[in-house]
């Protein structure tokens, strides 16, 4: 496992406290997880998505990473309605452990963009962290 100093940050993104990050696209919302949590993990061996057109409410599990050690559940940091999925995970869940922040798991279109407010900076996250 890597030390607090060789974990890998963002800038820009926005984290929640189960350790997915968010970026904006335009109307549009991608979701993946943290260096922190891709860390942790280990080598991630499968990645449950959810369907296109499937609705969340803030803090609902969306899908599923399972590694070497564990299966963890994902949840979604912001409620809303999933229009794409990462395919190239599905044959190469691997690429997450790669560049956790290029391999976003799902896009979704918002229900409320001022739930971004309740995420945290990368300052706050790494804060958590430390903590």
């Amino acid at each position: 496992m890597k030390e607090f100093n060789e974990l890998a940050f963002k800038d820009g993104l926005r984290y929640s406290n189960d350790h997915e990050w968010v970026s904006e696209k335009g109307t549009t919302l991608k979701v993946g997880v943290s260096d922190y949590a891709q860390d942790q993990m280990g080598d991630i061996v499968y990645v449950e998505l959810p369907e296109v057109g499937a609705t969340f409410e803030k803090g609902d599990e969306f899908g599923t990473l399972e590694s070497v050690k564990a299966v963890s559940e994902l949840y979604l940091p912001i409620s809303g309605e999933v229009v794409a999925v990462n395919e190239d995970l599905g044959d190469a869940p691997e690429l997450i452990n790669r560049d956790c922040y290029a391999n976003w798991i799902i896009e979704i279109k918002p229900a409320d963009m001022s739930e971004l407010e309740d995420l945290l900076s990368v300052d706050a996250y790494r804060e958590l962290l430390k903590g």
